[in-house]
This record gives structure tokens, C-alpha cells and sequence, in this order.
């Protein structure tokens, strides 16, 4: 036998390099149809693929959402930024119209009161106390301003109080809201004839000002305005102080005891002016000593 034909080899490899000679142009030949082996090739590695396909979609959108989540997040976190921001800015800008507001109108008061010969001293509330929020206020202005005690306090709205104490560069201001036994501030309600009484602290189930020591027989009613009266010879007369709400006879019906709704408010303090009364009158010659209780 032949030495080529006794080498099952090469013989076994030519057979299927024609084989596959004979595939190939087989496959490249323009069919409509595959054939059974082809087929099942294709369908085999269609299988592998959508096996391998589908966990790498969700991978790839689990970790696309992911990031869409960490996007979110951020925009999420500056938006949130902004509108504190924007917060803060609006609460600023609502103090400052309310201090501009005050300030023009402290402006406007104090040509007034310039007029009637009053001296006015524009100060600053640098503090005021937690534990005494309805009694004491400190400004920016003490002795060395001129500042005494018993000294009128008041806003571009009304009268809130007076000088309690005195230092050189500071003082502190006793407001109408303290409930004090000495804190006495004479006043007069407006009407056809003029009813005097004081101005003694607040009531605390109202939380309106107690206008009290009324005459019995005064003919009191809502909407009158209270004003300072000016015969303790220490407060300058006509210092509004509030409107009339309610009134009542007292526990022994001896006099009558109005309750006054401020003017002023006393929980936005941020600029007061201090008051001080100008040419003594004729009660300030008889009675020079007057006391600050009765002023």
C-alpha cells in the first residue's frame, strides 16, 4: 500500500478540510432557508446570548438608576439650599422693612415732638432679658447722652415705658408692661371732658394695659385714646399710649379700672427714643419734688 493512503492523519484532515471547503460555500451560497445545522448553531448561541443578555441589562439600569438616584440627590440637596437661603433672605428682608418703617416714623415723631419743645434722644435695644421680657429692656445710651431716670421711652408708635436705671454709656428701660408695684404712669383719656387716672402695669388673663383709679362717675368708652397727662411734672403731656377696650367698676365700686390696648408694641423693639420733657410748668414751681410714681 501507497505510504500516503497508509497515513490516516493526513487523509482524516483532507477529508475535512474539503468538508469544510464544501460548508463554507455552501453557507455563502444565496439560500432563503438555513439548514438544520445552522440552525441549531444559531439557536444554540442565541440561547447563550439572551442567557448572558438579560442580567447584564439589569445590571447596567440597576446601576444607570443608581446614579440617576446619587443625581437626584445632589440637585435634590441644592434645591433645598436655595430655599433656605431664600428663607433667611426673606425673614431679613422683613426686618428690615420693619426697621425702616420704625425709623421713618421715629423721624416724623421726633420733628413733632421737637415742636412742642420736647428733647428727643434716639437710641438702640442692644439686650433685653428672657426671664424678664415683659419688664426691662437696655439701650445704647446712658448718662453720658444726657439720659436721667424716669425719663419717657417711646417708639414712633406710642409711649412703652421709662428710664429705670442709669450708667455712663447704657441704661436700662422699665416698660409699661411690668407688673411693678411702682411702675405708676399718670395718664388721660381723651373724651368731652378729660379722665385722668394711671397707667399701672398689664393684666395678665387680657394682656391689655390697666388704666386704673378712674372716677366712678366718668363716662368712659371703647375707641378713646389714652395719652400721657403730664401732671406728675416729670412725663411730657400727650404721649399716646393706647385705645380704650373694655372697661369695668373695681371690687369695692369705688372707681373704675379701663383696660388699654397699646399702640406701641412691645415684643419688636429694635429703636426707641428717650423723651425728656422741655420748660417746667407751673406745677413743676409748686411741687418740684414730684415723684416718679405719679409721673
Amino acid at each position: 500500500m501507497s505510504p500516503f493512503f497508509s497515513n490516516k492523519r493526513l487523509i482524516i484532515l483532507l477529508v475535512c478540510m474539503i468538508i469544510l471547503v464544501a460548508l463554507i460555500g455552501y453557507s455563502m451560497s444565496d439560500r432563503k432557508t438555513l439548514s438544520w445545522p445552522e440552525q441549531f448553531v444559531a439557536d444554540t448561541v442565541g440561547t447563550v446570548q439572551s442567557a448572558f443578555s438579560i442580567p447584564a441589562h439589569l445590571a447596567a439600569g440597576f446601576f444607570e438608576n443608581v446614579r440617576d438616584m446619587r443625581n437626584l440627590y445632589t440637585e435634590n440637596q441644592v434645591l433645598k439650599s436655595h430655599l433656605d437661603e431664600f428663607a433667611s433672605l426673606q425673614v431679613e428682608l422683613n426686618q428690615l422693612r420693619r426697621k425702616n418703617e420704625e425709623l421713618e416714623g421715629a423721624l416724623d415723631l421726633q420733628d413733632d415732638l421737637d415742636l412742642m419743645d420736647y428733647t428727643v434722644r434716639s437710641a438702640m435695644v442692644i439686650h433685653r432679658s428672657p426671664d424678664r421680657w415683659n419688664e426691662l429692656v437696655g439701650i445704647n445710651k446712658g448718662a453720658q447722652d444726657g439720659i436721667e431716670e424716669d425719663m419717657a421711652v417711646m417708639t414712633s408708635q406710642g409711649l412703652i415705658g421709662k428710664v429705670k436705671q442709669v450708667s455712663q454709656f447704657s441704661s436700662s428701660i422699665q416698660l409699661l408692661s411690668d407688673q411693678d408695684i411702682t411702675n405708676r404712669i399718670s395718664a388721660m383719656a381723651d373724651g368731652d371732658e378729660s379722665i385722668y387716672g394711671f397707667i399701672e402695669g398689664i393684666d395678665n388673663e387680657s394682656g391689655y394695659l390697666q388704666f386704673t383709679k378712674l372716677d366712678i362717675d366718668a363716662e368712659l368708652e371703647t375707641g378713646q385714646t389714652v395719652s400721657t397727662s403730664g401732671l406728675g411734672g416729670v412725663f411730657p403731656e400727650g404721649l399716646m399710649i393706647g385705645e380704650i377696650v373694655d372697661y369695668e367698676n373695681d371690687e369695692y365700686g369705688l372707681t373704675q379700672t379701663a383696660y388699654i390696648e397699646p399702640s406701641a408694641n412691645f415684643y419688636h423693639l429694635d429703636y426707641v427714643m428717650v423723651v425728656e420733657r422741655g420748660a417746667p410748668t407751673l406745677e413743676d414751681d409748686i411741687n418740684p419734688d414730684a415723684e416718679a410714681d405719679n409721673s
